[in-house]
């Protein structure tokens, strides 16, 4: 399992991502969809591609205030970055505005490390 530790985002997010809770009546199934104002004026995206069923709208809101709001529920740190320094218009230059670092279970247990444990050395360029 991929787990998200820390998301960094870019304080104007919300300018341009907004983030839709859409349910399909036929089936009752929620789609969420992340869309640009560009994205949002074609409607193809809220109906059903195979019934041509409009959906419903349920929630619209920035994705910014969504994540502020729902960041703990998946156990991250959020931050908020601005893109006056460099560093931050570097970080929204080289990766849209939206970052993070991913954490992953490791069972060290279960590694095999037998060619280690004979005192063999390895290149870290072999990887």
């Amino acid at each position: 399992m991929v787990e998200m530790e820390d998301l960094d985002n870019w304080k104007s997010i919300p300018n341009w991502v907004n983030r839709y809770v859409l349910k399909n009546h036929a089936t009752g199934t929620e789609t969420v969809l992340h869309l640009t104002p560009e994205q949002e004026k074609d409607k193809s995206h809220f109906t059903d591609k195979e019934s041509g069923v409009e959906l419903e709208l349920v929630e619209c809101q920035p994705l910014l205030e969504w994540l502020a709001n729902n960041y703990k529920n998946f156990g991250a740190t959020l931050e908020i970055i601005t893109d006056k320094s460099q560093e931050g218009s570097q970080f929204v230059r080289g990766f849209g505005g939206i970052g993070g670092l991913l954490r992953y279970k490791v069972d060290f247990q279960s590694m095999q490390l037998d060619d280690f444990a004979n005192g063999e050395e390895f290149d870290l360029d072999d990887y």
